[in-house]
This record gives structure tokens, C-alpha cells and sequence, in this order.
């Protein structure tokens, strides 16, 4: 089994991401599953591009994109992309979509194909803080889930794929307002690491409530 797993460059003025930072901490073998890491832009247009040439070089099983959520606690496997991109600010290549689809012909939203309540419960067993996130925003991250799941969709049936979203790591809020959360590299690599082993290692998803109340 292959699992190919993206992280994304530094945006937003921040010198590093904690994404493809903590991906490049990963084994090379996870759950006996190889691992490909691979950096990606964080730009609308071609981040789908390079993911699709990985997808077509490495024909791996299992597609997870990881991104960072600065201001968010916790490791946040997402559930849903929805066809929508709506930029507050312009990507790396000055790209700055607002109100457009990503896909003409794609669908409303694409569910995550990975089962994220176990990675979730994986995460947590192994006292990693997780949670289940139904919004992967409007930028680069929501905008690769949704081009990965619609490109499986269309063009490469029997590939699973998802998101995780990670916070800020602990350097990059020397700065910020006193309260921002974070967490260390170290943390988010094994939070990763145990989200794959249970992408891995579970064909279908657990049954179990993880909803949210509002």
C-alpha cells in the first residue's frame, strides 16, 4: 500500500509551515504502508496540478493533504470541501478567487473518502488533542481537498483521500497575541503518523457520534 502525504509552503508572511514541516518528520513506513511526502504550492491553480503528477507517478491508495490552521488548538481531520474558493487574501501567486467555483462541473461538496473518525480516535488513544472539522475554509486547503476528491471522483476511482488541518507550531507564535495556540512539530508529526495508521488500517469508519452541537 502507498499513502501519498502533502504538506504545503510557508504563506501568509510566515517563514515555515508546520504541514509539510511535521510530514517531512514521518517514517518512510507507516502500518506497513510506504509513505510519499511531498511539498506543494500553496496557490488555487497549481496545487492541484502537482498533486495530480504525484497521483499519476505514484498511483498511491490513499491521498492525505495536510494544511495549517493557525489558531486552531488541535490536530482537525476534516469531513467535508465544499466547490467554492473565496480568497481574504491573495496566494503565492497573487491569485485571489472570491465567490467562484473550483469546478464547473464538480459537485456542492465532496466527503472525505478516509474514515476521519477513526484517525480522529486514533489520535486521541494516543493523547494527541483531535478533533473532527466540518469546514476546511475557503482558501488553498478547502480548494486541494475538494480538486483531490473531485480528480478520484472523476478520474482515479479507488483512491481514498482527506484532509487534516494542524495548528501553528510553536515557533511561529514568538509574536503573536499572548493565548495563540500551538503545538510542537514533534506533536503534530505523531498526531499524523497515527492519523494514517488508522487510514491504513480501517477500510471503513468506526461507528461513533463525533458531531457538533451548533
Amino acid at each position: 500500500m502507498k499513502v501519498l502525504i502533502t504538506g504545503f509552503d510557508p504563506f501568509g508572511g510566515e517563514k515555515v509551515n508546520p504541514a509539510f514541516e511535521a510530514v517531512k518528520l514521518l517514517p518512510n513506513t507507516i502500518a506497513g504502508a510506504e509513505i510519499i511526502k511531498l511539498e506543494i504550492p500553496t496557490v488555487f491553480t497549481r496545487s492541484a496540478v502537482v498533486v495530480e503528477e504525484a497521483i499519476k507517478e505514484h498511483q498511491p491508495d490513499i491521498v492525505i493533504n495536510v494544511g495549517q490552521a493557525g489558531g486552531r488548538s488541535c490536530m482537525t481531520v476534516e469531513k467535508v470541501a465544499i466547490n467554492l474558493a473565496e480568497a481574504r487574501i491573495p496566494d503565492n501567486d497573487g491569485e485571489q478567487p472570491f465567490d467562484q467555483p473550483l469546478r464547473e462541473d464538480g459537485e456542492t461538496a465532496y466527503f472525505a473518502t478516509i474514515p476521519v473518525k477513526a484517525m480522529v480516535e486514533n489520535m486521541r488513544n494516543h493523547g494527541i488533542p483531535a478533533h473532527i472539522s466540518y469546514t476546511a475554509g475557503t482558501y488553498v486547503c478547502n480548494s486541494i481537498m475538494y480538486n483531490v476528491l473531485y480528480l478520484i471522483d472523476k478520474k482515479y476511482n479507488g483512491i481514498r483521500a482527506g484532509f487534516i488541518h494542524v495548528p501553528f507550531e510553536g515557533g511561529q507564535v514568538v509574536e503573536k497575541p499572548n493565548g495563540t495556540p500551538f503545538m510542537s512539530l514533534e506533536m503534530i508529526a505523531k498526531g499524523l503518523e497515527y492519523g494514517i495508521e488508522a487510514a491504513v488500517t480501517n477500510e471503513t469508519d468506526v461507528a461513533k457520534a463525533m458531531g457538533e452541537t451548533h
